[in-house]
């Protein structure tokens, strides 16, 4: 069966998240976004945990299903650990995400969890716990249970953050790194960047939102074709076989917070080189940069930059709808113009991601802009420029240059 998952987002007991993050919300909104498998998030915290278990009820093996007449989305169950601790003489700043396959093995992992610190204070607890203890704890409980380093190269809370991580699975999980099959990769990075380092050969590349609002569910995700159930997708991500994990959605990595380098209080954003150039001195406070993940994946990779491999599972780099009608419009992507003209384009076309991926530029002539039409179509030749995100600051993407007449924009459609 070919689906959609984002196994990765945030409830409403998560901090800074919006409060319509709840089951309701993520149902309705994976259907206009065109996602089947929605990550629940957050299932280590007590009130969402009695959520989930009063608001859900089992549908296929491991997934579960709202409670509502007709919905269709269904939920796996996961949630993002925020490990610090010390180790080799270094403070650890990792993220990791825990799936399980039912709430009997969410509710022992919970159980063990909370000696550890405290659940309610957070969706996405803080613990002292190590990333080695927390693979023994997790596994000890349910060997179907899954651990996913998240964000991977985020600079500040990831197993390859230049800031406080690590510079391999093995030595962040010790013996358990045979049982991390998988990473996250991030907005910040796309699955070429990290074909770039032979010890990830065998580790599959995940994308997933890592939402705090429901609009934004689905900017990253993965597409396969594979039994609707927590082992058919868990199964179709360890296997990495392109013909069941078809493909996933990333965004330009460009836009993330986190690739390139900088201070973004100086307003001080380099590349690589130019850090090297300044030996990772901000040239106007004289503090260190906050290296950012193209770095960090330099520091890494013992591969180019133009590195393709053989049988890896594809990408598609996409920008947000939402994006893509205020840059055809001119206009704020919170507009009322962009929100009115996204309702009817779902209305027509079905779902966000029909529209980005697969509907045809003729029939998106036909029922919107000729401008759209021309937007969507640069976008997947991936003809867009973009100033690039630094130290917590999101890259912007431009499809359009600002000099560029309408006519010119219209004229490759004919």
């Amino acid at each position: 069966m070919k689906l959609v998952a984002d196994l990765h987002i945030h409830s409403k007991y998560s901090r800074a998240t919006s409060k319509n993050m709840n089951l309701e919300f993520l149902d309705k909104w994976a259907k206009i976004k065109g996602i089947k498998v929605m990550g629940t998030g957050d299932f280590t915290h007590p009130a969402w945990l009695q959520e989930l278990k009063s608001q859900l009820e089992p549908a296929e093996s491991g997934l579960y299903k709202f409670k509502s007449d007709g919905s269709e989305t269904r939920f796996m169950l996961s949630a993002e650990i925020s490990s610090i601790y010390s180790q080799a003489g270094k403070v650890r700043r990792i993220h990791n995400l825990v799936f399980a396959p039912s709430l009997e093995v969410v509710e022992k992992i919970n159980v063990a969890l909370s000696w550890q610190g405290n659940l309610e204070s957070d969706g996405r607890p803080i613990l002292g716990i190590s990333s080695i203890d927390l693979a023994k704890l997790v596994f000890g409980i349910s060997a179907e249970a899954v651990i996913v380093p998240a964000h991977a190269w985020t600079p500040w809370f990831s197993i390859f953050g230049s800031m406080s991580g690590f510079d391999s699975i093995e030595e962040c999980f010790g013996d358990y790194a045979k049982n991390i099959f998988a990473i996250e990769t991030g907005l910040s990075s796309d699955p070429a960047m990290n074909w770039r380092l032979s010890q990830l050969d065998r580790i599959s590349l995940i994308s997933n939102s890592d939402s705090h609002s429901a609009e934004k569910i689905g900017r990253e995700a993965n597409f396969f074709d594979a039994e609707l159930s927590y082992n058919g997708i868990i199964s179709a991500i360890k296997e990495k076989d392109p013909k069941k994990f078809l493909y996933t959605i990333e965004f330009f990595p460009e836009e993330g917070k986190y690739h390139y380098d900088g201070h973004r209080l100086c307003g001080i954003v380099f590349s690589p080189q130019e850090t090297r150039a300044h030996k990772g001195i901000c040239p106007k406070c004289g503090r260190p940069l906050t290296i950012g993940v193209m770095n960090r994946v330099e520091q890494l990779a013992d591969r180019p930059a133009d590195y393709q491999p053989q049988g890896r599972v594809p990408f598609k780099k996409l920008v947000p709808l939402a994006e893509v009608i205020a840059e055809s419009f001119g206009v704020l992507p919170n507009s009322k113009k962009v929100k009115a003209e996204y309702e009817r384009l779902i209305g027509v076309f079905g779902s966000e991601l029909n529209i980005l991926i697969d509907v045809d530029l003729e029939s998106l002539k036909s029922q919107g802009s000729l401008e759209l039409s021309e937007a969507i179509k640069r976008m997947r030749e991936g003809c867009v420029k973009i100033r690039p995100g630094y130290d917590g600051e999101y890259g912007k993407v431009k499809i359009f240059n600002e000099e560029e007449p309408k006519t010119s924009r219209e004229s490759t459609l004919f």
